[in-house]
């Protein structure tokens, strides 16, 4: 197998009938290194490919013939090193003395093409950099990464479960204190989008088989889509989107351009099959809740949507604490629907917005869907890891598929400008991805608890539970424990629960009617009455 770029250093797939072990990846590491050491050139040259199906074969690589059969060139490019022979397309370093500093990640399994009815390889990751420092500040890094893995985190805080064995593989329990989070999460969401103005909407989980014929989701998503289900002699599939259900209400009724634009969000759970080694925590699952969000707007509209989208979206990621952002726009691809016309209009109408909002972009050529141009909004956490979140996409297909109109100010019929918009991208998924960002320790009006009373002895209970409730009446999510532990054991348990704040309870606190507090970052805050509390906690 031949090597091939990553996004994040390199790979290569093997297959030699048996596990690779940490004890190998350590040989082949130093085998590296003396190959680096001793300064080896890179060789390069073009054979026939009758020439490289002979090589290949008398090196017994049996995977090499697939690939020679998929290249369409007569003549190929081979490398040397140190003995090795492989066929690349290249370029490469001149000598391995040019390699600075490297490092073998691990091993996965990769099926051969990706094709899950073939050979499963065992594939060796690895990185490299032009210093030491890069490798080491990265390696640091990936250390970071392991100590904030929500898959760790999540069950350990009680946050949610996935896959479990009676439910099946790629579904998601949220737990209570995950829930806690969702519901702020999706409090903040739904006031924001009310705000900005939009309708919400509820949509069935589950539809006929014709409404993702209509779609296209059955020609172009059938292989994302679970089998279909007999319903009463009808053929009914859970839905992989929610943008049908928003056409269909969009169709309710007439349309005048007066009433344009309509904006309509969803929190909608869809359903798409994923397969078993792809599936990942909360990050890739079978069943998630996408943030949907459809624009039906005039074309004179456009600018102005796509201005108020673009905000809204920076505005509710940097609420979640996110400030760095890397933004592309993808332009009309080889194959596509619409008039050319119209892609160049929306592909000018999206860089326009883009630019108002001064944000730095790539332009990546022909990387639109078939269906329209789009915007792909990227966050950069605190590793300065990159994570795909909020899309605004435009659409020429639906709205001919389903015979979308308005009637405009000559009393003629028009076409809508439809966008799709995904914000977070879905519930499950930017959970992950903030249990990461804080190591779970959720900001104060996240956090699942954010206040726990913990009363020094039992005398002090009754007052740490009036003191709870007074919390609870103002809004906060407060707790408190009612074990007979010492307060050095509570206060050790509301840290790991990554609890913001903690009042303690003694004789003073109770003669006072307050508490002292103490937070997560073991800061002491001093006595605070009932009501500097309630206020403190309101400015948190």
């Amino acid at each position: 197998m031949g090597p091939k770029d990553h996004s994040e250093g390199f790979y290569y797939d093997i297959d030699i009938g048996r596990p690779v072990t940490p004890e190998d990846l350590n040989k082949i590491e130093r085998q590296m290194r003396r190959i680096v050491k001793g300064n080896r050139p890179f060789e390069r040259s073009e054979v026939s490919k009758e020439e490289a199906y002979k090589l290949f074969a008398e090196l017994g690589q049996r995977y090499k013939k697939e690939i020679l059969d998929w290249i369409p060139d007569d003549i190929v490019s081979v490398y040397r090193n140190d003995g090795f022979v492989d066929l690349c397309r290249g370029p490469h370093v001149e000598k391995s003395g040019q390699i600075k500093a490297f490092k073998l990640l691990g091993v996965s399994g990769s099926y051969w093409r990706a094709d899950k009815d073939r050979e499963m390889l065992q594939r060796i990751s690895g990185i490299a950099f032009n210093s030491q420092e890069e490798l080491d500040t990265y390696l640091h890094r990936i250390e970071e990464a392991k100590k904030r893995d929500h898959r760790k985190l999540g069950p350990q805080l009680d946050l949610f479960t996935v896959s479990d064995p009676l439910i099946g593989p790629g579904l998601v329990t949220w737990l209570p204190k995950g829930a806690r989070v969702r519901v702020a999460m999706e409090d903040y969401w739904r006031d924001m989008h009310f705000k900005h103005g939009y309708e919400m909407l509820f949509s069935p989980h589950i539809a006929k088989s014709e409404l993702w014929k209509t779609s296209g989701h059955w020609d172009f998503y059938r292989e994302s889509m679970f089998s279909p289900m007999k319903i009463d002699e009808q053929e009914y599939v859970l839905k992989p989107m929610n943008c049908p259900f928003h056409i269909l209400t969009y169709k309710h009724g007439l349309r005048s351009y007066r009433e344009l634009p309509i904006r309509y969000a969803e929190l909608g759970t869809v359903y798409r099959y994923e397969l078993a080694g792809v599936m990942h925590g909360l990050m890739r699952v079978r069943g998630f809740t996408q943030d949907d969000a459809h624009i039906f707007c005039r074309w004179d509209q456009i600018d102005d949507e796509l201005d108020r989208v673009i905000g809204f979206v920076l505005t509710v990621l940097r609420k979640f604490g996110f400030s760095k952002f890397e933004v592309s726009l993808s332009t009309m691809p080889e194959k596509y629907v619409g008039e050319p016309a119209d892609w160049k209009k929306s592909e000018a109408s999206l860089k326009r917005a883009i630019e108002r909002h001064e944000l730095p972009f790539e332009i990546d050529e022909g990387g639109g869907a078939f269906y329209g141009p789009k915007i792909d909004i990227k966050l950069r956490d605190s590793l300065d890891r990159l994570w795909q979140c909020s899309t605004i996409q435009l659409d020429f297909n639906n709205p001919e598929r389903f015979d979308m109109n308005f009637i405009n100010t000559e009393g003629e019929q028009e076409r809508p400008v439809m966008i799709h918009r995904a914000l977070l991208g879905s519930l499950e998924r930017f959970m992950g991805i903030l249990i990461e960002e804080y190591a779970g320790a959720f900001p104060f009006w996240l956090a699942p608890e954010q206040v726990r009373v913990l009363a020094i002895a039992d005398r002090h209970l009754d007052y740490a539970k009036e003191l709870e409730k007074s919390l609870k009446e103002a809004g906060f999510r407060a707790h408190t424990p009612m074990a007979s532990d010492k307060l050095g054991a509570k206060i050790r348990d509301a840290q790991m629960a990554k609890v913001p704040l903690m009042l303690v309870i003694g004789d003073k606190e109770l003669e006072d009617r307050g508490a002292t507090v103490r937070t997560r970052t073991r800061e002491d805050l001093g006595f605070m009455s009932e009501e500097q509390l309630i206020n403190y906690c309101k400015s948190c």
